[in-house]
């Protein structure tokens, strides 16, 4: 979008807060750089030029603007919405890849060399990996430095910088203050003291209807892994570096998020599946417009637009809760994953109480003995080759995912079949058009609203959704009365 430029300009000029994110305002005479809905008097159009993202300001010799901090706006939505090798190398990126492995292991899991990917981001991004990479620790380091005590040697290696100096020279270059500044400028009743605990905002674009959302991850929620408290739902997370433990409570315009960390260095990783868990990146305005064409479809998107894919922060986790849902209730999926956490889970301490353990690693469950699961035996055979397969690396879950190549490899899987592969193509891999017409809620809604409720009728009217069919669903099974469809009480 940013090669447009009247259309970047308009959007600039009304500060609609639906393109932050989208594209980044530098301003010629200033050298500084904006989101959309910067609330300053915006520059004249001629001192406007505009970039694909915060590194590339960066690279020009921008700096960050004080006021709309434009390092704070949601992720782009074309990262969650296509499947290409940007999309997949920029999920990665987020999810602390190079940091921890540097551009040829990202390379490595994407499966082209690093000259191909930092040709490709430089060609849609205007800047490679590292520096798409550096943007994100500049921005990991000042949530550090606002929302905590710690040292700043501690939160230079936290937040990913390997010396000291490169974290000061980053932090004045890319918001033209040093550290103690911009510690400086946060009230002191803002800064908590406990190390390892932080308060954070979520940003995302309104509209976002909370009910499904968090209704779908309270309901589900596995005893000792996931609860729902005072308002929040809290859940134990498995990190690069270690745990972590965290709360995420709806509020009208963010998501108030406190985390507990055992290793600081998971605070980039962390942030990033919480944000992906709530699909907090879409663009819930170009999605319920295109919902919206359906006559049948639009009373239910007027009643509660801005619907959320209720995701996971651990897709190998999710594919196993996937097999141990099939054909049974809730109720029974929670039982039969409470019993394989309690015996097999990784125990945590939390501070607050609920929370006892990590869900099982791949490598934990293709230990257990199969004669001791609780379930048909051909469940057990599809439940046991799942999980052999994830702990041997023979099948990889993972945000780098290509939708098409690992559906099929979970259609050859016994026991798979399409209604296992979309659910999990939907809220693990993170496809926006993954879709559900045999799921027997999906049918009874489109009875009662009169579409065809046939499988193949259904997918056929479906074509005109795309490419948001994951989202029609959301519509589909908010229309019963089942307890995911409402925010717990």
């Amino acid at each position: 979008m940013y090669t447009e430029t009247e259309r970047c300009v308009r959007a600039v000029q009304s500060k609609d807060a639906r393109f932050d994110g989208w594209f980044f305002t530098a301003v010629l005479t200033t050298r500084i750089y904006c989101r959309p809905s910067c609330p300053v008097v915006p520059p004249k159009p001629e001192n406007m030029t505009f970039y694909p993202s915060a590194a590339a300001c960066q690279q020009a010799g921008f700096r960050a603007c004080k006021r709309c901090r434009p390092d704070t706006s949601p992720g782009s939505p074309e990262w969650n919405q296509r499947a290409d090798l940007v999309a997949r190398a920029m999920r990665l990126i987020a999810d602390g890849v190079v940091d921890r492995e540097g551009v040829p292991g990202l390379a490595a899991r994407l499966g082209y060399s690093t000259r191909q990917i930092e040709r490709q981001l430089l060609a849609e991004l205007g800047a490679g990996p590292l520096a798409l990479a550096r943007a994100q620790r500049a921005q990991t380091a000042r949530i550090l430095i606002e929302t905590t005590t710690l040292p700043m040697a501690d939160i230079a290696f936290a937040a990913g910088f390997s010396a000291v100096r490169t974290f000061n020279d980053t932090v004045r270059e890319v918001f033209a203050l040093s550290p103690s500044d911009l510690r400086a400028r946060v009230p002191r009743r803002a800064v908590g003291g406990a190390p390892g605990m932080l308060s954070l905002r979520l940003p995302f674009r309104a509209p976002l209807n909370p009910d499904n959302l968090f209704g779908h991850l309270a309901a589900t929620a596995v005893p000792g892994v996931e609860e729902w408290r005072d308002g929040s739902y809290r859940r134990t997370l498995r990190l690069p570096y270690g745990h972590g433990i965290v709360a995420l409570t709806p509020e009208p315009d963010h998501i108030a998020c406190r985390l507990m960390l055992s290793d600081l260095r998971d605070l980039t990783v962390a942030i990033s599946r919480c944000r992906r868990m709530l699909d907090l990146d879409a663009d819930p305005v170009a999605i319920d417009d295109q919902l919206r064409t359906d006559p049948l479809l639009s009373p239910l998107v007027d009643k509660a637009p801005g619907r959320r894919v209720p995701r996971t922060v651990d897709e190998a986790e999710f594919a196993v809760r996937a097999v141990l849902g099939q054909q049974v209730s809730t109720a029974a999926a929670r039982t039969h994953a409470a019993r394989l956490v309690t015996a097999h889970g990784e125990p945590v301490d939390d501070p607050e109480g609920g929370l006892t353990h990590l869900f099982p690693s791949p490598e934990a469950l293709a230990a257990v003995d199969p004669v001791s699961l609780a379930m048909p035996r051909t469940r057990r055979t599809t439940f046991t080759t799942l999980v052999g397969q994830l702990a041997d690396g023979t099948l990889h879950l993972g945000v780098e995912s290509d939708w098409s190549e690992t559906r099929a490899c979970l259609l050859g899987l016994p026991g798979f079949g399409p209604w296992t592969v979309d659910v999990i193509a939907m809220r693990a891999l993170g496809d926006p058009d993954a879709f559900l017409p045999t799921d027997l809620g999906i049918r009874r809604a489109a009875q009662e609203l009169g579409l065809p409720s046939t499988p193949a009728a259904l997918t056929a009217r479906a074509a005109a959704w795309q490419p948001w069919r994951a989202y029609a669903v959301q519509y589909l099974w908010a229309t019963d009365s089942h307890p995911i469809n409402f925010l717990p009480v």
